[in-house]
């Protein structure tokens, strides 16, 4: 019975460190991976969180002003593909905590399987030494040589299995020990997939409502974007008035002048030819140092950028238009002067409802359009650098200004003009 026992015992304790090994290497090699994958999911997960956070502070920007719809859509669609992006972090935090809770779970399970072996093992050790207890008679020891021998190699046996069952009791509670840890630890990823299922929900709901805003966001955006269409066409259409205006009220002074001219004549026959005015002296002094100044000319204001260059160009609405001048950006309220000295020959109204002047210089006119007030009149003289009125002033607070330059019929490009 003894020898069965001695037979059977050694081998299970060395099976039992065996399924331990095992069960070490098996829970501690994923882990390592799972500790790595997880600290990479929060560190992206807070960077992501840190990109939102500045979103939201330029979204709430924009919105400040309410014709910036465009912005705020854009803004909004990064925000939704922010906060798509934490969802999926998220998710797959939950997903590797799921899967570290299975692990958790099958270790769990394995060790209270090798604590009930364990147990098992040491309950049948505990029965054997004491069933074999009262089998060693000290008489029969002192009086029987073999029998001695034989006793002592049994009590030798019997300590051997005591400290053999020492070390399965240790064993025991250090498995004992080790399950109550997984326990413990298996709680906690329960805890956290608790958490972050409550994170999931508050972000899908603030991403649904993200949704929300972006659909009211693009409706309000087509709606502006129809509106700001309405106006570029008014304004564009408002443009071409302005240069058929300017061109008409350019050919009435090319025939006035011819009209004087031909009065101040008389019978020397001496008519304007080619559109432009048979030049008098002072016209012909005029014209000729209004040229020699080509170049050289001052810009009519002051100004933060060119709008439109002189030519042709294809507006928003798909249509061509021509500019005869030169299209300037400038603060409200800026100063307006004589690019050279002439004489105002005409003030009028543009189709917008704005100013306008033209002096002339000879056989050369200067126009100044949508100007808000004209400090000049109809006749006057005026020298280079007077002021003649300011820009005017949009309700969303800008100042445009056109600037041109004709020589009889015939427009010029300012560029070439100014300095």
């Amino acid at each position: 019975m003894t020898s069965s026992a001695s037979s059977t015992g050694r081998p299970r304790a060395g099976r039992a460190w065996l399924w331990i090994a095992l069960a070490a290497a098996l829970s501690l090699a994923p882990a390592s991976v799972s500790a790595q994958s997880k600290s990479q999911l929060e560190k992206d997960k807070a960077k992501v969180e840190k990109e939102i956070k500045q979103l939201n502070a330029d979204l709430a920007k924009a919105k400040k002003n309410s014709k910036n719809s465009q912005k705020q859509l854009q803004l909004l669609e990064q925000k939704i593909q922010q906060r798509t992006k934490l969802i999926n972090n998220i998710s797959g935090q939950l997903n590797l905590l799921g899967e570290q809770m299975a692990a958790t779970s099958d270790s769990i399970q394995l060790m209270r399987s090798q604590v009930d072996s364990l147990k098992t093992e040491y309950a049948r050790v505990v029965r054997v030494l004491y069933d074999e207890r009262g089998n060693l008679d000290r008489l029969v020891l002192l009086l029987d040589t073999r029998s001695y021998n034989y006793a002592f190699l049994r009590q030798k046996y019997f300590r051997e299995y005591s400290r053999y069952r020492r070390r399965q009791a240790g064993f025991i509670k250090q498995k004992e020990d080790e399950l109550n840890e997984a326990g413990l630890k298996l709680a906690q990823q329960r805890q956290q997939t608790t958490s972050l299922l409550v994170q999931e929900q508050r972000q899908q709901k603030a991403l649904a409502q993200e949704q929300k805003e972006r659909q009211q966001t693009l409706k309000k955006s087509k709606q502006q974007e129809k509106s700001l269409q309405q106006q570029i066409d008014v304004k564009e259409r408002q443009k071409r008035q302005l240069q058929q205006q300017i061109q008409k009220i350019i050919n009435e002074e090319i025939a006035k002048a011819n009209r004087a001219k031909k009065e101040q004549v008389g019978s020397q026959g001496k008519t304007a030819s080619g559109g432009t005015s048979a030049a008098s002296g002072a016209d012909v002094a005029l014209s000729a140092d209004f040229a020699s100044n080509k170049g050289k000319l001052p810009w009519p204001c002051y100004y933060q950028k060119v709008l439109r260059e002189y030519g042709k160009y294809t507006h928003q609405s798909g249509g061509q238009n021509m500019n005869n001048g030169i299209d300037l950006l400038c603060k409200s309220g800026t100063a307006v002067q004589a690019v050279f000295s002439g004489t105002v020959s005409r003030v009028f109204t543009t189709p917008a409802g704005t100013r306008g002047i033209i002096v002339r210089h000879g056989d050369y006119m200067t126009v100044y359009a949508n100007m808000g007030t004209v400090a000049v009149k109809e006749g006057a003289k005026v020298t280079t650098r007077q002021n003649l009125g300011t820009v005017y002033t949009n309700e969303d607070g800008t100042a445009e200004f056109s600037f041109q330059l004709w020589k009889g019929t015939a427009s010029q490009n300012p560029r070439s003009w100014l300095r």
